[in-house]
């Protein structure tokens, strides 16, 4: 297989390519592409990533560990629900206003 990627692009193009944000997320994308495509079990895999960003709001919430697990779990999933409305609300906003230029 070709490489792909900023090492397979001849040294005079390269420019800001490397602190470009799409730039960036276009060199990441075949090798996560890959990825997947050899993972029979992406839940699986996909499972600390989860656990640690749920340990997040766990932390914020209760940060003594003083709640009962139960209600700190569902509070946790509030808290990521709350984020997640935020940022789509955030997003909104920006496309409204690109909108109205």
């Amino acid at each position: 297989m070709q490489p792909i990627g900023p090492k397979s692009m001849p040294e005079t193009n390269r420019g800001d390519w490397d602190r470009d944000k799409k730039g960036e997320s276009l060199r990441g994308r075949p090798g996560a592409f890959r990825r997947w495509a050899n993972t029979s079990e992406r839940t699986h895999e996909t499972a600390p990533t989860r656990r640690a960003f749920m340990s997040r709001f766990e932390r914020e919430l209760d940060p003594d560990g003083t709640v009962p697990e139960k209600e700190r779990m569902l509070r946790a999933e509030a808290a990521r629900r709350a984020f997640f409305a935020a940022l789509a609300l955030k997003r909104h906003q920006l496309a409204m206003r690109k909108k109205r230029r």
